[in-house]
């Protein structure tokens, strides 16, 4: 009875986490499926010990089972020595993976795999379903990035997860008895497949390729495994056209999405999978765009490696070492992830990470040997279960080479699954290797008494993470949101916003009460105080997130910057020093250095300095605007002139400013020369607006004004 309730709780699960998705942005997409999913791992767990807490009973446990408890061990370890949030959160991470493998492992017959398989194939259908929605008709009822993303944040993380469960649609049709139902799931896969190409997803379409591929040849190996009899030859004419025909038309029919035409990739899901496949033949694609920030992920991600190649940096700690490992004129984050599961396993947890991924790809060689093997009778019953789990776990490890698709939780879970099923099968087959087969075990009362006693523990421990986890992100979100709402208003400094911002401040405290490592939206903020001129609040906001991301340079350079306008130069120097002993070459960091020197008493060394700069080509706004106001007050038109001109060559729409301001220069005694006075006016009153002229004419002084009317 538990076995059967697990299966069915697995399934629910595998529907309603990527068919569900929150309406509202105060609360993330994965959050929502993360929870889903844990609570139906714990909720699981607890129905399986609560039936064998009385009687005798064996466990299967197999030697997978050590990887993602490993792997949990070490991030618990990490939090001593590491970023102890993250590496709670990877630990909590592989405990649910690791749970999930467990329940499934000791729960899956062959009969029940078709439920679990139905779960996975109804819950990728629906999630389709809203994407064709969102491609077709502009359907925006889920919060998401950039379209068409289904029920998730982001449409990758979409497409990763839809081609992984291809093949167990396959698997599904082989298991079905009547032949209609057969022909409404191959109606299915096609449609599938369709929402797979809206995407544009390359690392998906080229497992979709590579599935369609292997997909006849797998289903010759199982030809007589399938359920359903009675097959002839017009029988499967008919169902490949049935496959063609339906990924055809689907296929044809034009977005009315305005946000996927902006992105000029085709206007229907043919057109946008054929120009997304065929832009990885174009040698310009991997020297910018996606491909190319992802080169640089890479790079810094094996630079990591390089420099801890035994412990790693600790679990989850990627992105807070990742600052230290980049190019030396780089200042602005990446991304949060490296964007290769492998690579980021690796510099996280080093040789444990190695140990992982050395002893799953010789489970997976091994289990593909020993499916490709099998030849006894009663044992060929297994061979689809195996031969397409293998493709989908294929398909898995294929994505996750360009995206982080093991962190995502609809393909975590399903990874874990994909395991499940695999060794579960094992222990069907009785392999009873002693590096990689199955074994079962007798587990006392007491133990499984323990086991269910924890287990209620851990879920008490989920519903208030979940509650913590969901207030916290809607305070911060709606803190994000209102400042948003206010930069983008005419007056953003009314004083009929001092209200609103207050509500805002005190929202935004409440949240990162409850977590003040939550590093993508806080920035958001100080960044718009910033630009308020409230340094003193965008500067408590950004010192939180450096306690927590302390190598950011983007931070570190907001923070200087702030200090420099609140007049503390002390505070100023210290970070301005720590940005040098983090990366000399920093780009800004002399700009930085000309503005503290400009203010504590080294005008003559800021003024040497920014013409250094100017004439190598610095374009930094904040550096013509302090050489600009420095050569102004030490009396240097010399410095003066050349921010300006640099002002007017970068930004042309502040030339008139320019050109008004460098005519005054000219006009002035310390420079003297009145014929680019009047030159610079008259450029800054041809380029103003017929309405603009009486302010512009206004600022020139009256001696030139005659010559100019």
């Amino acid at each position: 009875m538990h076995a059967t309730r697990t299966a069915l709780l697995f399934a629910v699960m595998m529907v309603l986490a990527p068919a569900l998705g929150s309406p509202t942005e105060e609360l993330v997409q994965d959050t929502l499926k993360s929870i889903l999913i844990s609570f139906f791992a714990l909720a699981t767990a607890l129905s399986y010990f609560w039936d064998m807490r009385t009687g005798k009973y064996k466990v299967h446990l197999h030697p997978l089972l050590l990887l993602p408890l490993t792997l949990c061990l070490y991030a618990l370890g990490s939090m001593a020595w590491s970023h102890t949030y993250l590496a709670g959160v990877e630990a909590v991470r592989w405990f649910v993976f690791g749970l999930i493998f467990f329940l499934g492992l000791n729960s899956f017959s062959l009969n029940l795999v078709t439920t679990v398989v139905w779960g996975i194939h109804l819950g990728a259908v629906t999630a389709c379903l809203w994407t064709a929605l969102q491609f077709w008709g502009d359907f925006s009822f889920f919060a998401q990035g950039p379209n068409p993303a289904s029920t998730f944040v982001n449409r990758n993380f979409f497409g990763e997860f839809v081609v992984c469960t291809f093949p167990y649609s396959v698997l599904l049709m082989t298991r079905v008895r009547d032949k209609t139902s057969v022909y409404f799931l191959t109606f299915a896969l096609g449609f599938n497949v369709v929402a797979l190409m809206m995407t544009g997803t390359r690392s998906a379409l080229t497992g979709l390729l590579l599935t369609l591929l292997v997909l006849p040849g797998l289903l010759y190996l199982c030809r007589r495994q399938v359920v359903s009899s009675g097959w002839r030859v017009r029988h499967w004419v008919g169902l490949l056209l049935v496959f063609v025909v339906s990924v055809s038309l689907l296929s044809s029919i034009t977005t009315r999405n305005p946000l996927i035409l902006k992105e000029d990739s085709g206007t229907n899901a043919l057109e946008r999978a054929t120009s997304r496949v065929m832009s990885l033949a174009k040698p310009s694609e991997y020297s910018k765009g996606s491909f190319s920030t992802r080169t640089v992920m890479w790079k810094d991600t094996l630079r990591m490696i390089a420099a801890h190649p035994l412990a790693g940096v600790g679990a989850g700690a990627w992105e807070v070492q990742v600052p230290l490992f980049q190019a030396s004129d780089t200042i602005i984050e990446t991304d949060y992830y490296a964007h290769n599961e492998y690579l980021q396993l690796i510099a996280e947890y080093g040789l444990t990470g190695w140990i992982f991924l050395l002893l799953m790809v010789a489970y997976l060689v091994r289990s593909t040997w020993l499916t490709w093997s099998i030849r006894a009778a009663e044992s060929q019953q297994e061979l689809p279960v195996r031969a397409f789990t293998l493709l989908s776990l294929s398909m898995l490890l294929l994505v996750s080479n360009a995206g982080f698709p093991w962190r995502m939780a609809c393909t975590g879970a399903l990874f874990a699954l994909s395991l499940a099923l695999l060794a579960a099968s094992d222990a069907r087959l009785n392999l009873r290797s002693h590096t990689l087969g199955s074994h079962a075990y007798a587990w006392g009362a007491r133990k499984r008494q323990l086991a269910f006693a924890l287990t209620a523990l851990c879920s008490l421990f989920a519903v208030y993470i979940a509650q913590q986890a969901i207030e916290c992100e809607s305070k911060l979100v709606r803190a994000v949101k209102t400042a948003l709402t206010i930069r983008q208003s005419s007056s953003p400094n009314d004083p009929d916003w001092d209200k609103t911002k207050e509500a805002m401040l005190t929202t935004l405290r409440e949240g990162m009460a409850i977590n003040p490592h939550y590093r993508k939206l806080t920035p958001i903020v100080a960044d718009s105080f910033a630009g308020w001129g409230d340094w003193k609040n965008a500067n408590w906001i950004w010192e939180s997130v450096l306690a927590s991301r302390p190598y950011v340079l983007a931070i570190m350079t907001n923070l200087t910057r702030g200090y420099l306008q609140e007049g503390d130069l002390a505070k100023a120097g210290q970070m301005i020093e720590r940005i040098r002993q983090q990366q000399p070459g920093a780009s800004g960091l002399k700009t930085l250095e000309v503005t503290l020197w400009s203010r504590s008493g080294r005008e003559h060394d800021a003024a040497q300095r920014a013409k250094e700069l100017l004439r190598g080509g610095a374009a930094d706004f904040e550096l013509v605007k302090t050489a600009y106001n420095l050569g102004m007050r030490i009396r240097d038109p010399e410095l003066a002139i050349m921010a300006l001109e640099t002002r007017n060559r970068t930004w042309p729409g502040q030339a008139i400013d320019g050109w008004l301001k460098l005519g005054l220069i000219y006009a002035a005694p310390q420079a003297r020369d009145e014929a680019k006075a009047l030159e610079n006016f008259r450029a800054a009153l041809k380029a103003a607006a017929p309405t603009a002229r009486p302010e512009v004419l206004a600022r020139i002084p009256p001696k030139f004004r005659a010559s100019l009317e």
